[in-house]
């Protein structure tokens, strides 16, 4: 529910349970009763945000999608996407006698720290906040920031998330997630079936890769030293794959704007991955909610 209504903080989920008749009688408790402190859900938050909890409640959330023949079986897309950790760069600190020779760490809860003419990478440097994030950005020219890597498996009929993974943010981390994700959907499936990706997927590892699970690669071509070939580009399935992969691209919108993943709120892997995954499986509840209303839509 706080990743529905886009509800920032667990305090300010209590306090709507106060006045919110919808919340109050999903969480279950009658309007003559008090609720439960902050703190409450605070600790039992550990129990919540487990990858176990949240795959099962994503699972059940595809299980409906699939009961109402939502999903497609031949025609997926992958992508990836960066999440900002809750950590700030000033929190970034040498490794192990990596930086014998640097500045001692400032002092203060919000110090002022230079980092003109000094490098930091991810050999040499952790953030003390949430040594698990990785610094990584977008693209050549932009800034680097702690991060995490999310990864999606999509369907192109209706753009319900199908798999999903969170791993450390890499330069590899895209190709690799995205087998293990072909994978466990060829644990599902039978026959052939094509995934459309962008440029960053078009390697001669990933390729063949895609290809070895019994799968047809419709990744998009780099200008130079590409991995695909006439084998799958010619044929009309690979441009409609092309158009279609950007259906992925409106999960993570959504994920970001309403869902509440701008910025994550928690620190750790374990943590994150749960989180980015109920937060999948939100995505799927909103367009399930879409797609049952309108049953011409399919």
């Amino acid at each position: 529910m706080q990743i529905l209504y886009a509800i920032p903080s667990e305090r300010r989920l209590i306090e709507q349970l106060r006045y919110n008749l919808l919340l109050r009688w999903f969480v279950g408790v009658p309007l003559d009763e008090p609720l439960f402190h902050v703190t409450s859900f605070t600790k039992n938050r550990k129990r919540l945000l487990r990858s176990e909890i949240a795959e099962a409640f994503f699972v059940a959330i595809r299980d409906q999608a699939e009961a109402h023949k939502l999903l497609s079986r031949e025609h997926f897309s992958l992508d990836g996407t960066l999440i900002e950790a809750a950590a700030a760069l000033k929190s970034l600190r040498p490794i192990a006698d990596e930086g014998a020779g640097d500045d001692p760490p400032p002092a203060g809860r919000n110090p002022s720290v230079d980092f003109h003419g000094k490098r930091r990478g991810n050999q040499t440097h952790r953030s003390m906040t949430d040594p698990e994030a990785r610094l990584a950005r977008k693209g050549h020219g932009k800034e680097a920031r702690l991060c995490y890597a999310g990864h999606t498996l999509v369907e192109n009929r209706n753009g319900l998330i199908c798999e999903c993974e969170l791993t450390q943010a890499s330069g590899t981390a895209e190709r690799e997630a995205g087998l293990r994700l072909l994978t466990r959907q060829r644990a599902r499936r039978r026959g052939r079936f094509s995934v459309g990706a962008d440029k960053g997927y078009d390697t001669k590892d990933f390729v063949a890769g895609v290809r070895e699970l019994g799968a047809t690669p419709h990744v998009a071509v780099k200008d130079r030293f590409s991995a695909s070939d006439g084998r799958t580009t010619r044929h009309a399935g690979y441009a409609v794959s092309q158009r279609r992969r950007k259906l992925s691209e409106e999960g993570y919108g959504w994920m970001k704007d309403i869902g509440g993943l701008r910025k994550l709120r928690h620190r750790g892997t374990v943590k994150v991955a749960a989180l980015f995954t109920f937060t999948c499986a939100a995505y799927n509840l909103v367009r399930l909610r879409t797609l049952l209303a309108e049953p011409a839509l399919r």
